[in-house]
This record gives structure tokens, C-alpha cells and sequence, in this order.
């Protein structure tokens, strides 16, 4: 029996994504030098700002105006777990939260009942350009779990958890673990809601870069009722368990087998998404995701009433002192920054 037990092409973002996965999309960005003011120190002119996705230049403003990102939005009914590979973002919220965090970090917020946050995408260097790579992945949450308290939890580069695996020839294979454990390598806990929380839903999150020719086998899953999906998004060629694949490529694995993994002659990356479903209707639209379209609609309603706490902030692109650092401010005002 084959390990792919389903595989298409990957076309651009956002990708195809299996319960409990809602959404996933992949942000690469080779932004200019900044001004100064955290904008792109290059002409605007050409671009379709508050809705800049065409990629001119190789970068996009997105929703902002003057400055890259996702200006405040609602979200209501599930998670996004935000995995920074380069860059920074800046994190602002109806609950008077903030962040600032990147190169390596990754957010996890259960937005729960309702939230507004804003993520900007600020150009800290101007005298050297500012790439920005990240993934924003949503998971969704049980009917029992939606409308909990928001909440957010912040994983620093530091904390989490890195494989280096030497192969024949000396080349290596580089594994981040930004959920799920693998082995002894364990991350920090999700947000107490979070159906990665759970014990019984073996949720993994995992990137897994390859050296030209190295090969390593992903182990198998904890659980052989949970959905393994493989991101094959960089690079050229890969067999896996045998077959031959051409990248971009997404694939359904089978999770109860170790897979070997063996590079072709380029650098490949892979995404691992995983989680055991979730099995309950999804009635989403735009930013929110619940069970019945009757909860929808009170969600807009319940939205247009309370703005779920409103904006605390005087900007609508809000970015924090470039001296800021990494840290994450609580609605409580208590700061935690990286270690």
C-alpha cells in the first residue's frame, strides 16, 4: 500500500488544508529598505493599496497603506497559529495586547468568542532590505471550545525545538518543531483551549528542510486516526517511500508508517500539518468560522454590536517603537519578552 494516499498540485496560497486545518497560507515577501517610518522605502505607485496581493517587485503591501500587513480584522471561532521564518510583525488587539515578534518566533491566539487584531509587517532596517517569511496556519476549534475567552501564547525562537540529523555524505536535514512532539523533542503548550491542547488529538506543526541528496524518515504519528498532510513547497524533486514527486506538491501520508525522505539534487522544504479531526460541520464566512450559518450571523451581528471590545489603538496600521525587541504585552499589562 502506498504512503500517499492522496496527492495535487500545490498552487499558490492559501492552500488546500484537511479538518482540523482550515487554512494555510504562505507569505514571502523581499521588502526594500524601510524609511524610517517602517514603510518600504520604494514607489507605492502601481499597487492596489488595501488590497496589494499581485506580488509586484517580488513584495505586497497586503491591506496596508502605508505599511505591509493586516490591518484590524475580526476573528471569531477558531485559531491561527502565526510561524515567522524571517522578518518581524508587529500584533495589536481589541483587548489592548500587543507583540512584536519574528526570526523564528511563532504566535498561537484562540480568537474564542471574538477579537480584532492587526498584524503589520514593519521595516525595521533601512539601510538593508527586510524579507519576511511566514506561514499563518488556522485550526479550528469544537462547538464546545468557540466561544471561549481569547487568548494568545507566544513561543520564542529560543524555546522551540530544532533537529539537525546528518545523512550520508554529511548531508542534513533540519526539522523545527512548532507543535506536536517528535520524539523526545518537545515544544511549549498550546493555548489551554486549543484542540492541540488535547492529549488525544496529536496536532504537529513541523518544517522540514532538506540538504541537496540527504534523506531522513519522518516517523510516525502517535495516533493512527489523524491526518498527516505534506506541504512540498520548495525545491525540485523527492522521493517519498520510493515514489518520485515534483515540487510544489501537496500530499495526504499515511500516519501510521515511518516515511523516508530522500532528496533530488536542490534544497527542498516540506510543511507537515497534522491532527486528528475535528468531525463537526464548519459553517465559515470571511473571518469567522462556527457550526451553523445561525451562528454566523450572530457573529456579525454580535461583531456590529460590540466590535468585540473595540480599537484601543490611535493608528489603524499600529507598529511599536523600533527599539521594541521582542516582546508580548498582556491584556493585564504584564510584558513577557524573549529569553
Amino acid at each position: 500500500m502506498s504512503v500517499i494516499l492522496q496527492s495535487a498540485n500545490l498552487g499558490p496560497p492559501p492552500w488546500p488544508c484537511v479538518d482540523p486545518f482550515l487554512f494555510c497560507v504562505h507569505h514571502d515577501d523581499a521588502y526594500p529598505p524601510g524609511t524610517g517610518a517602517f514603510g518600504p522605502a520604494a514607489s507605492l505607485s502601481g499597487r492596489n493599496l488595501g488590497q496589494d496581493f499581485a506580488g509586484k517587485d517580488g513584495w505586497r503591501m497586503y491591506h496596508g497603506e502605508s505599511i505591509p500587513g493586516f490591518p484590524p480584522h475580526p476573528h471569531r471561532g477558531f485559531e491561527t497559529v502565526t510561524v515567522v521564518r524571517k522578518g518581524w510583525i508587529d500584533h495589536s488587539d481589541s483587548l489592548g495586547a500587543a507583540a512584536r515578534f519574528g526570526a523564528g518566533d511563532v504566535q498561537w491566539m484562540t480568537a474564542g468568542r471574538g477579537i480584532v487584531h492587526s498584524e503589520m509587517f514593519p521595516m525595521l532596517e533601512t539601510n538593508a532590505p527586510n524579507p519576511l517569511e511566514l506561514f499563518q496556519i488556522w485550526i479550528n476549534l469544537p462547538s464546545a471550545d468557540k466561544m471561549v475567552e481569547p487568548y494568545f501564547s507566544m513561543f520564542w525562537n529560543t524555546d522551540i525545538p530544532r533537529i539537525r540529523a546528518e545523512g550520508p555524505a554529511g548531508r542534513f536535514t533540519d526539522v523545527v518543531i512548532s507543535a506536536g512532539a517528535m520524539g523526545v523533542h518537545r515544544p511549549p503548550k498550546p493555548p489551554p483551549h486549543s484542540w492541540a491542547s488535547r492529549p488525544d488529538t496529536d496536532v504537529a506543526i513541523w518544517t522540514i528542510r532538506l540538504d541537496s541528496g540527504a534523506s531522513w524518515t519522518l516517523p510516525a504519528a502517535q495516533r493512527g486516526d489523524v491526518v498527516r498532510a505534506a506541504y512540498f513547497f520548495r525545491g525540485k524533486t523527492l522521493d517519498v517511500a520510493g515514489q518520485k514527486v515534483n515540487s510544489p506538491r501537496v500530499m495526504i501520508l499515511r500516519p501510521d508508517v515511518p516515511v523516508l525522505l530522500e532528496n533530488g539534487e536542490s534544497e527542498s522544504e516540506i510543511l507537515i500539518l497534522q491532527g486528528r479531526p475535528i468531525q463537526e460541520p464548519v459553517a465559515s464566512h470571511g473571518p469567522f468560522v462556527m457550526n451553523t450559518t445561525a451562528e454566523i450571523q450572530q457573529a456579525f451581528d454580535d461583531y456590529r454590536r460590540t466590535r468585540f471590545g473595540g480599537w484601543p489603538w490611535p493608528s489603524q496600521e499600529p507598529v511599536h517603537p523600533a527599539d521594541s525587541g521582542r516582546f508580548a504585552k498582556r491584556p493585564d499589562g504584564s510584558v513577557e519578552r524573549s529569553s
